[in-house]
């Protein structure tokens, strides 16, 4: 049984050259604790590929990513990216282009960081490659047009393998936490395309009796998040409510800084990506929180170790978990935005520390 692993590293734009190194020093110490071999790979990737290789996505990119297990994606700020043909938006790309249809985000509450709600323990299982967003919902062109100066039209796609995938994805997380999930749509409005994506989880949650199913509307989700979020375990739905409901549930925990993810698909090849923004305006400060961008190397870590079956990374991924949960009950080995007195280079340290 192997205990080696092939990971890419890709630092992203901005605050990425700075999360990023702290999310690999953090799990270069658990894997040396662990005897989990790791080949870390570095690759160019955002506004620095593009002035060293003409592109932000240099050529070959997938070609390489394809050959690892999985690789690690830091924040790119492609809005700021100058109007050139190189400059473009990986992110879509490595998405649809690896079937990364499953985005696995977290929220939990931990004590003493300004957290709304005690007590938070949830995961939200958001569409990845369909719906709205218009750079992923069609093969060719946009999702979105404008046939004359006063009219845009949007297309949403929602497609019953799309549904039936994300939502086998997130009954399997169910069954392995509290047994139940929640499925959120709109279908009192989208009656064909929420309507599908409900038939299909509940297709799809008959290979799973063990797992309880409930429904919640889209907008009541978003009032209920904020007055009894510990009343959900798992959550399933379309991506742009995804997208939305899961930056309402960072902010219930101490902001985006505390929203990591993991993408995750049909193969065997996982992408670990916090889901804040690069922040430009902290970036070189050294006070950006890494705990988004830990806490997502760490879930693909040991989603690798469960796939690949190598006891070594569930490991490390264990440590790694209760070492920052102590670094964040201290308000010394935390940043400043979770009500912490140090820095990114404190805070990674400090949960290095708690490693051993």
């Amino acid at each position: 049984m192997t205990s080696h692993l092939v990971l890419g590293i890709l630092n992203g734009d901005d605050i990425g050259h700075e999360i990023v190194p702290a999310a690999v020093s953090v799990t270069k110490a658990a894997a040396v604790i662990t005897g989990l071999e790791i080949d870390w790979r570095p690759m160019p990737i955002g506004r620095s590929a593009l002035d060293t290789h003409g592109s932000t996505f240099p050529e070959g990119t997938m070609e390489t990513l394809a050959k690892m297990d999985g690789f690690i994606l830091g924040p790119i700020g492609h809005q700021a990216y100058p109007k050139v043909p190189g400059a473009i938006n990986p992110h879509p790309i490595m998405r649809k282009g690896f079937n990364l249809f499953a985005n696995v985000r977290p929220t939990k509450s931990f004590p003493g960081l300004g957290a709304i709600h005690e007590n938070i323990d949830l995961v939200i299982v958001r569409e990845n490659n369909e719906g709205f967003q218009p750079d992923r919902n069609v093969v060719a062109g946009s999702g979105e047009f404008r046939p004359t100066e006063e009219m845009t039209i949007s297309v949403r796609v929602i497609t019953r393998t799309g549904s039936s995938r994300v939502a086998k994805a997130a009954f399997e997380i169910a069954r392995q936490r509290k047994k139940r999930l929640t499925l959120v749509h709109k279908n009192t409005v989208f009656k064909l395309g929420c309507g599908m994506f409900v038939e299909e989880c509940y297709r799809v949650g008959k290979e799973f009796p063990d797992v309880t199913i409930d429904e919640v509307i889209v907008d009541t989700m978003a009032m209920r998040l904020i007055r009894d979020p510990q009343s959900f375990d798992v959550i399933v739905t379309t991506n742009m409510f995804g997208d939305i409901l899961t930056d309402e549930a960072a902010g219930l925990v101490g902001g985006l800084g505390m929203a990591p993810g993991l993408c995750i698909g049909e193969g065997n090849l996982a992408m670990a990506q916090a889901t804040h923004g690069s922040a430009p305006d902290i970036a070189g400060k050294g006070i950006a929180n890494p705990f988004a961008m830990i806490e997502s190397t760490r879930m693909m870590i040991e989603w690798l170790g469960h796939n690949r079956g190598i006891p070594q990374a569930i490991e490390a991924a264990a440590i790694m978990e209760k070492a920052i949960a102590s670094a964040l009950a201290n308000p010394a080995t935390r940043t400043r935005d979770i009500k912490g007195t140090t820095d990114t280079k404190g805070m990674t340290e400090g949960i290095i520390t708690a490693l051993h």
